[in-house]
């Protein structure tokens, strides 16, 4: 596969270039080009569009950004998930150029395939095809979806055969560099009765802009078991536009934790449909936001099949003049009777001049379920802040613990101890001072 091009913005001419260079199956290229005819026919998000209301996107210029082209740089940065774990697998891209991939041979034989999601679509192609055309998430959503689905570059495949557990987790990187892009895509399928953990994150050198335009689908089979991470940890100049969804069936159960610090816009959806009966989710987000950043983040829980069970923790803390948006919706269909749903929001306000917008909302067509949601947003309790600082602790690590605390309900819905220590002191990093 050669992913070299010459050089051009998101054009028509560049667009060919780019399928041109690709060793793709026909059907990946006829993918891409109807994308590219979705992309081509939509318009810009508007301040109209209710999920971009609270999004300004006028100064993004897409023509400052261009396809994959030349060679990976060769200074990756390291990511923070990784650290200090034994993992079964690894992939890693620069700029939407794959850079490295590893996977226990041992697994290998069971049947697991795991790596860039162009070599795993050349080499298992047949096996993987029914899942990618599935699209999770659809081209027509938005220009971005479309543009993610033509454009794709980089990202990983996870493929784990029936009945077949991997103990230790495996591992995603997707890095950029000064004006680099990142249009990653990440497929992770799980058969009935598998089990596994897959760490996904973000990075890249600071203050250097970058314009991110991505996908993940999750698909949970019957029985099946999934801890995802994903961890958006790209530097303030960032432009961060992603689709994520899963689909979890019959009595599979998925645990989705998404940790949010970086990016100077971000406008993410996020979705989960529970297609099979006794399907359970759980999503739990940790949003930490400075400066003038702007995270929109849209949730869906969408219950399709009886007895099935989600819940939703977002906890979002800000300072400076920063901005979040969360907008989170709970579907129950009409055949989902017995669906227990809960949604829930906490912002706490570092600063007079952030701004948290939650908005959570129900749209329920069955009529035996329960379905609760809950917000609130707040500043730093002062007496908290003096009893604290009376114990000898400085105003700066009384203000990390009671922000540490803050988090700390999500964080013990982390299973694995090195992840939970490494968005704890990614968060701490971060606090400043309340203003």
């Amino acid at each position: 596969m050669t992913d070299t091009l010459t050089a051009g913005s998101f054009t028509a001419e560049s667009f060919r270039d780019f399928v041109d260079s690709r060793n793709e199956p026909g059907w990946v290229a006829d993918a891409r080009r109807e994308a590219w005819r979705t992309y081509s026919a939509l318009g810009w998000p508007s301040r109209n569009d209710e999920q971009w209301m609270r999004t300004d996107v006028r100064l993004f210029k897409i023509d400052r950004f261009a396809p994959p082209m030349g060679d990976a740089p060769s200074d990756t940065p390291p990511g923070l998930l990784s650290q200090g774990l034994q993992l079964a697998g690894s992939v890693a891209s620069h700029n939407s150029h794959s850079v490295s991939s590893t996977l226990d041979p041992g697994l290998y034989e069971k049947g697991v395939r795991f790596g860039p999601i162009g070599e795993m679509l050349a080499q298992h192609g047949d096996l993987l095809r029914p899942y990618f055309e599935r699209q999770l998430v659809e081209p027509t959503t938005d220009k971005f979806s479309a543009l993610s689905s033509a454009f794709w570059a980089s990202g990983a495949v996870l493929f784990v055969p029936k009945g077949v557990c991997i103990d230790q987790p495996l591992h995603v990187l997707s890095a950029i560099s000064a004006g680099g892009v990142d249009l990653s895509r990440t497929l992770v399928i799980l058969e009935a009765g598998a089990d596994a953990t897959l760490l996904t994150e973000t990075a890249s050198g600071d203050d250097l802009p970058g314009f991110h335009c991505g996908a993940i689908e999750l698909i949970v089979g019957r029985g099946a078991r999934l801890r995802f991470v994903n961890l958006q940890n790209w530097s303030q100049k960032v432009w961060h536009f992603a689709h994520q969804k899963a689909a979890v069936g019959r009595e599979g159960r998925l645990q989705w934790t998404l940790g949010a610090l970086g990016a100077r816009v971000a406008q993410v959806n996020q979705s989960v449909s529970l297609v099979g009966q006794d399907a359970e989710a759980q999503v739990n987000g940790a949003m930490f936001t400075q400066a003038s950043q702007h995270l929109c983040y849209n949730t869906h829980q969408h219950h399709e099949a009886p007895y099935c069970r989600s819940d939703l923790l977002y906890k979002n803390a800000l300072q400076d003049r920063s901005r979040t948006v969360w907008r989170g919706m709970i579907k129950v269909d009409k055949p989902a009777q017995r669906t227990d749903a809960y949604q829930r929001n906490d912002n706490l306000m570092l600063s007079a001049d952030a701004r948290a917008d939650s908005i959570p909302g129900l749209e329920i067509e069955a009529d035996d379920v329960r379905c609760t949601h809950g917000s609130t947003s707040g500043r730093v309790d002062e007496q908290q802040l003096f009893y604290a600082m009376s114990r000898g602790f400085t105003r700066k690590e009384a203000i990390r613990m009671i922000v540490a605390g803050f988090f700390q309900q999500v964080f013990d819905r982390i299973t694995i101890e090195s992840v939970r220590d490494a968005l704890a002191e990614a968060i701490s990093q971060r606090v400043q001072d309340i203003s």
